[in-house]
């Protein structure tokens, strides 16, 4: 069942992804290497298609504590807004036989999609991943 969020903006630190190489999974694995322990972290994937192409980034919340010259990585920022979320269980086989990107076109297919912020993956537990499609505004009933 699809449900709407408003989030605040998140602080992040990220890892760009190589979209010809390792792309978004060899991304998030560099990501949680820098790392000292991954205990308590909040992880995210940044996705916007762009006219040069796909942009997708490994991000984890970053903590008051975290130095990102430290851990060698970008500082960025996950804008906040209306979302509308999707959860996902059961991600790891989602990902592997590839469907998470026509979970994205089937959303947009229905909503309102506020294509000026990026699309967001928030890991919330390794047996749920929540969707977050930024839209204009809350729709009374999808769109056909």
């Amino acid at each position: 069942m699809d449900s709407y969020v408003d989030r605040t903006e998140v602080t992040v630190l990220c890892v760009l992804a190589d979209m010809k190489g390792g792309g978004p999974a060899e991304a998030m694995r560099l990501l949680e290497s820098k790392l000292p322990s991954l205990k308590g972290r909040k992880f995210y994937g940044v996705f916007r298609l762009l006219p040069e192409g796909e942009q997708y980034y490994a991000c984890v919340e970053k903590w008051p504590s975290d130095d990102e010259s430290t851990f060698g990585l970008e500082v960025g920022i996950i804008p906040g807004g209306l979302y509308l979320r999707r959860k996902v269980f059961d991600w790891e086989k989602v990902i592997a036989d590839g469907k998470l990107g026509s979970i994205f076109q089937e959303l947009g297919s229905r909503y309102q999609a506020d294509r000026s912020r990026p699309e967001i993956e928030y890991y919330r537990s390794m047996a749920e991943l929540h969707l977050l499609m930024p839209v204009l505004g809350r729709e009374v009933a999808p769109q056909p």
